[in-house]
C-alpha cells in the first residue's frame, strides 16, 4: 500500500461565515484538513485541544481583533506560522506597525492561489522558523480603557513578566504602532500597542472573486 503524505491542519479564523467556508473549501480541495473559528476568542478555546500547521486568521473582527490575536499566538505558540488575512488593505506593507504574521493576503487583490502557494511555503518551511520565532518578542494589543477624573485617555497595562496590571496615560490617539514601558512592580520593559480600532473607523472589507464574493452570496451587496 502507498505511503501517503501527512495531512496537513489549518485554522481559519474569520468573523464572516462565507469566508470561512469559502477558505475551507479552498484549503480541503488541495488537501489540507481544516478547523474553523468565528473570532480569537474561539480560536484559543480550540487552541486548547489541538495545534494546528497553521493559522490564517483575518484582522478586523469584533470581540478580539486579528492583530491581538496574532500577537497572542506568538507569544503562546511561536511554533506555529500565520498568515494574516484582510480585505482592509491591499498589501502586507500597508498593514499597521505590529503586526505579527509570516505572510500577508488580501482578500480584494490576491488570486486565491497566492494564498495556497504561501500557506504550502509557511508549512514547509516552519521547522526553520519556529527557532527565530521563539526569540522574537510580540507586543501586546492593548484597548482603550476610557478616561479618566481628569478627562485623559488611558489603558490598562498587564506585564508579560510578573503578570501584575498596572494603568497607563495616553496623551493622543496614532496610528498603530509599538510602544514601551517599564512595569511599575518589575524590572522588566513592557511592549504594547494601543488599538484605537474601536473609535477609529477601519476601512471597508472587499472580497476576492470566488471567495465571499456578491455571486456567492446570491447577489448581496457588501
Amino acid at each position: 500500500m502507498p505511503n501517503r503524505r501527512p495531512q496537513h491542519h489549518v485554522l481559519v479564523v474569520d468573523d464572516e461565515a462565507i469566508i470561512r467556508e469559502s477558505l475551507s473549501v479552498l484549503l480541503l480541495s488541495k488537501g489540507y484538513s481544516v478547523s474553523t473559528a468565528q473570532d480569537g476568542f474561539d480560536a484559543l478555546l480550540q487552541l486548547r485541544t489541538m495545534t494546528p500547521d497553521l493559522i490564517a486568521s483575518d484582522l478586523n473582527m469584533p470581540h478580539m481583533s486579528g492583530f491581538e490575536f496574532l500577537s497572542v499566538i506568538r507569544r503562546r505558540f511561536p511554533k506555529i506560522p500565520v498568515v494574516a488575512i484582510s480585505g482592509a488593505y491591499g498589501c502586507g506593507e500597508a498593514v499597521p506597525g505590529g503586526i505579527i504574521a509570516d505572510g500577508f493576503y488580501a482578500k480584494g487583490q490576491h488570486h486565491p492561489e497566492t494564498l495556497l502557494a504561501t500557506v504550502a511555503d509557511l508549512i514547509r518551511t516552519s521547522a526553520a522558523r519556529a527557532s527565530a520565532h521563539q526569540q522574537q518578542s510580540a507586543p501586546v494589543w492593548i484597548p482603550r480603557n476610557g478616561k479618566d477624573s481628569h478627562g485623559v485617555p488611558f489603558i490598562v497595562v498587564t506585564c508579560t513578566e510578573c503578570l501584575r496590571s498596572f494603568p497607563l496615560s495616553v496623551a493622543e490617539e496614532a496610528l498603530p504602532e509599538v510602544q514601551e514601558t517599564l512595569c511599575l512592580f518589575c524590572p522588566n520593559t513592557v511592549r504594547f500597542i494601543v488599538d484605537f480600532s474601536l473609535s477609529v473607523a477601519s476601512p471597508g472589507k472587499k472580497h476576492p472573486e470566488g471567495i465571499g464574493s456578491p455571486q456567492q452570496r446570491g447577489g448581496a451587496q457588501v
